[in-house]
């Protein structure tokens, strides 16, 4: 990190962060859309004067604000505006419907909602109508408009709750995970020490701002002084246009990103899908090791890929200059200031290269959940946030994940990762993303279970051939899948296109 970033990143709140920016790069563009840019200078601006709108209509420091909003430079205005006011932001994935939305707003105790209101074809003002929603307002391309002589002097403290992020809530209702300022700001951070990026580079938001990767992302661009492009809905190869139009040389997300842009790679070999690109990046899910190397070798570019969760939002990131080897097999290392154990079930520590509980202590780590049963429960008598994954520390203080806790597969007494299985079968040519589950059996407790989606044009495959295939790559013949599902598409989230296991147990439990 440079000294310029360095020192931003000891700031004490957001805010504090964009005015130092913008004293400093108050012309350079920082969020890019369309044909719309957005400079720091502005993005202060506009804020200031969104932020008096807000207090005009009564929100406060301390008032709960939640908003479903799609990415968009009017979104991240509205956030900053409220971080200006020391709000407390309750942000909600625009995909989210009654459950989810209705679970947000009550357990936060929200007080005002902003929301776009018709999007994609969805009502959500009258969803929000439904739900008993209080405050109700809508800020899809207009933000409430004041006089920022009016606005109280900005939050000076950082260390107090003022965002709200929701789990997915794929098995349950979502956790509230409680953030500060300095935590977002300390995962950010992490971030752009390990990318290494400067202010000549483009990146690119094609995720939901609402996710936590929302201010993760921004604080980079803010310690950086470089721009992002912004996409409110990303599909390929439409998104491509807005890539090379703006010369976006970052670009990522997660597993199901890079292998999107692959997918349009190979429909024009040799050629630069991106000609600017040089840096694929992201996290949040599982990177088989064919993956970095069907980028690096195809698209001609690099790949970091990294660790984070909505409770922490960057833990350790792949660094451009790392091996071959630590890219591809690793999660990467963490920052200064964060502190990764590795335990086994007694929560003794164990040696390195010995799978056992990853538990996380540091900056960026959450405050804890909104519902406090689940606060007590969340870390341990050390303080180390308990993730419920599974991995272990090499000799050079780098991550490997080999599962997580539920993700194991328990076969006659015998843990099976289904992470082994699925970085193998993504080698597969007939493969082209897979997921392992295990199902109810009752002579063997469980039984290994690998669903494929296939290449268009590949040839079917059979059980026997997948098993076949994985005892040549040296699998334990009591880890090959006894069943094998063939679908059009796996199920995912709409964050980060995670892939959604529990909808595969459901389907293939009978």
């Amino acid at each position: 990190m440079n000294d310029t970033a360095h020192t931003l990143g000891r700031s004490r709140t957001l805010w504090e962060l964009v005015t130092r920016r913008a004293d400093l790069t108050p012309d350079r563009p920082v969020l890019l859309q369309d044909d719309r840019a957005l400079s720091f200078g502005e993005l202060r601006e506009r804020a200031e004067r969104v932020a008096a709108g807000l207090y005009d209509r009564g929100v406060r420091p301390g008032t709960v604000v939640a908003w479903q909003l799609p990415t968009r430079i009017e979104t991240a205005v509205l956030s900053f505006a409220l971080a200006r006011l020391g709000a407390v932001q309750s942000p909600v994935i625009p995909f989210y419907r009654d459950r989810e939305v209705g679970f947000a707003l009550r357990e936060s105790k929200t007080e005002f909602f902003a929301v776009p209101g018709e999007w994609r074809g969805f009502d959500h003002a009258e969803m929000a109508r439904r739900l008993g929603a209080k405050n109700v307002f809508e800020a899809y391309d207009r933000l409430p408009d004041g006089d920022p002589s009016v606005l109280p002097d900005p939050p000076a403290d950082g260390t107090s709750v003022r965002w709200i992020y929701w789990t997915s809530g794929t098995t349950s209702d979502p956790k509230g995970v409680l953030h500060t300022d300095r935590s977002l700001i300390a995962g950010g951070s992490c971030l752009a020490h390990a990318l290494r990026l400067s202010a000549d580079d483009v990146g690119s938001m094609a995720f939901p701002y609402a996710h936590i990767a929302g201010p993760d992302y921004t604080v980079m661009l803010l310690l950086y002084g470089f721009p992002a492009v912004m996409f409110e809905h990303f599909a390929l190869p439409g998104a491509l246009e807005g890539y090379r139009k703006h010369g976006v040389t970052v670009a990522g997300g997660s597993t199901a990103f890079y292998s999107m842009f692959l997918a349009e790679q190979r429909k024009q070999p040799g050629e630069p899908v991106i000609p600017t690109l040089r840096l694929l990046a992201g996290g949040g899910a599982p990177k088989p090791p064919e993956v970095y190397h069907s980028v690096v070798r195809e698209m001609g570019v690099q790949l970091t890929h990294g660790y984070g969760m909505t409770e922490v939002p960057m833990i350790t990131m792949g660094a451009p200059d790392d091996s071959a080897e630590n890219l591809a097999t690793t999660e990467g290392r963490p920052p200064e200031g964060m502190e990764i154990r590795v335990v086994d079930g007694a929560g003794r520590p164990v040696p390195y290269g010995v799978d056992g509980d990853v538990r996380l202590r540091g900056e960026a780590v959450c405050q804890g959940y909104v519902n406090p049963e689940q606060s007590a429960e969340a870390f341990d008598a050390d303080g180390f946030l308990i993730t419920g994954d599974v991995g272990h520390l090499t000799q050079s203080g780098h991550l490997v994940l080999t599962g997580r806790l539920k993700d194991i597969i328990i076969r006659k007494g015998e843990n099976i990762s289904a992470k082994e299985i699925e970085d193998l079968l993504h080698s597969h040519p007939g493969v082209a993303d897979a997921a392992v589950i295990g199902l109810p059996d009752a002579e063997r407790g469980e039984r290994v279970c690998a669903v494929v989606e296939q290449p268009p044009g590949a040839e079917e495959l059979t059980l026997s051939a997948v098993t076949s295939y994985l005892r040549a790559e040296g699998l334990s013949v009591h880890k090959l899948p006894e069943q094998l599902e063939v679908v059009d598409a796996l199920p995912r989230n709409e964050a980060l296109r995670k892939v959604l296991k529990y909808k595969l147990r459901e389907r293939f439990s009978g």
